[in-house]
């Protein structure tokens, strides 16, 4: 009988439990559970609804439970950057802040003055951005000292809801690159640079691999899910299982991971850190095995998920058409078709510019970026569509232009993962842009990765590239010209 392996991925929209077998050497998927990830408003900020996410954690087990599909190893992965601080009874001191929260803004100033850009690249190798850990815990600092000063552990989201599975901490090696505070060479935790900032050293421990074994279910969970299991630690960052399940056909292929962000580089086997590359904003988050993951963070389908909220929120006139989001609710496919009939209008924007990030109105943050470079203005929804999509995949090209100059390596195709590489549009727009083919698949990259570290510990792959062998006879790969 094949063992089943559970993922249970959460990204900013929902969460999905997703239980994997292997089958004369192939992979079979079956989501099982899903649920939605929602922020709150707490005292000023925007917060993640940790109670509702950890029961939809416990309500996809007990769904496991129910249909007779036990796992026998189960680990979690969500998005980065964003944490919490347990106090000694390990409760959570303060909220789970959203990393597009405005609590950081000028906490780069802050830090800067106590060592500088260069400095803080050389040491960890983490492109700027204003949401990254290091910028959170100064906000948090400067607002709240005495939750610091209450707080004994420090946990990224998911080492937390492991924590609450199995009752042991953990903190896993992928997600703590992302806070730009572990030396991206000694890869630990750098300690002088905690210091220096403030921060109490003693939350930050061993760091440990994917693969590693966090515990089995404490007895409360037991039985509240009715049933043990094996927590095992995947590449925890959602990211680093992504690209963990892209089937390159050589090493020089870039990797895509397509979803609300575009996460968009190669792997590399040890970090580059020079001042050219702190310049470009290139940044080398820690992966399974020690592999870096040399990649541009790209806005991404942000925008596109932004501005369908938008459509079907607010009385917005879509077009020539007159209709208004009460009289239409738009799918993605609209919005793509829509954007086809308008392939004529090429005005582009700046995708990474800050003013995207979380803007009231992303329609509205398109026209006026459109404005102030004085191009023609989108009115119609195709039109802001369409200049959204040649804006991402102009963006894709110019970062793999950026890349070959900084690794010295040409390359010969863009494999894409995760949710946006359905959108064949934009692969289509991305090829034609960059002069590569582009391979589309799998959907499912994210729990697909963390999956296959779960398998290559339980043996049933005896390295990653024969597991990335397997994940390419067993989906779909498309290939676009």
């Amino acid at each position: 009988m094949n063992n089943y392996y559970l993922a249970i991925d959460i990204g900013a929209s929902s969460g999905r439990h997703i239980l994997g077998q292997v089958k004369d050497g192939r992979l079979v998927l079956e989501e099982v559970y899903r649920f939605e990830n929602r922020q709150l408003r707490c005292d000023g900020h925007d917060c993640w609804d940790m109670e509702n996410l950890w029961n939809g954690i416990l309500n996809g087990l007990k769904t496991c439970k129910e249909i007779g599909k036990i796992p026998a190893t189960a680990g979690i992965d969500t998005w980065a950057v964003d944490y919490v601080l347990l106090d000694e009874k390990d409760q959570v001191s303060g909220d789970a802040v959203a990393y597009r929260d405005s609590r950081t803004e000028g906490m780069d100033r802050i830090v800067e003055s106590v060592l500088s850009p260069e400095e803080l690249y050389a040491r960890t190798g983490i492109q700027k951005q204003v949401f990254n850990t290091i910028y959170q815990l100064t906000a948090q600092k400067q607002e709240h000292p005495e939750q610091l000063g209450r707080a004994k552990s420090f946990l990224m989201i998911p080492d937390y809801f492991h924590f609450l599975l199995t009752g042991v901490k953990k903190q896993e090696y992928t997600n703590a690159t992302s806070t730009n505070l572990v030396n991206a060479r000694q890869k630990e935790w750098d300690y002088e640079l905690i210091s220096r900032l403030g921060f109490p050293t003693e939350w930050f421990g061993e760091l440990s691999m994917p693969g590693t074994v966090a515990g089995s279910f404490s007895p409360e969970i037991q039985a509240q899910v009715g049933f043990d299991c094996t927590v095992v630690l995947p590449a925890t960052h959602d990211t680093g299982s992504a690209f963990l399940a892209v089937p390159a056909r050589d090493d020089h292929a870039v990797y895509l991971s397509s979803g609300t962000w575009s996460l968009l580089g190669v792997e590399n086997e040890a970090p580059i850190t020079s001042e050219e590359s702190r310049r470009q904003n290139f940044t080398n988050e820690g992966g399974a095995w020690y592999r870096y993951r040399y990649l541009k963070n790209i806005m991404g389908l942000w925008m596109i998920q932004s501005i369908r909220r938008e459509l079907n929120g607010v009385n917005y006139v879509a077009g020539k058409t007159g209709r208004t989001a009460a009289e239409k609710q738009w799918s993605f496919p609209d919005l793509i078709a829509a954007a086809k009939a308008a392939k004529g209008f090429s005005s582009v924007v700046d995708v990474d510019d800050a003013g995207f990030l979380a803007p009231e109105s992303m329609i509205q943050a398109v026209k006026d970026a459109c404005a102030r470079s004085g191009q023609a203005v989108p009115e119609t929804v195709g039109e802001i569509m369409q200049c959204v999509y040649l804006s991402l995949a102009r963006r894709y090209a110019e970062a793999i232009r950026d890349l070959e100059k900084l690794t010295g390596k040409t390359y010969t195709s863009i494999n894409i993962v995760g949710g946006g590489c359905q959108d064949d549009y934009l692969n289509q727009l991305t090829a034609d842009a960059s002069g590569l083919p582009v391979y589309a698949g799998p959907v499912e990259g994210t729990a697909i990765g963390n999956l296959l570290v779960q398998m290559i510990r339980a043996g049933e792959f005896d390295s990653l590239q024969a597991a990335r062998d397997a994940v390419r006879k067993s989906f779909d790969i498309r290939r676009i010209q």
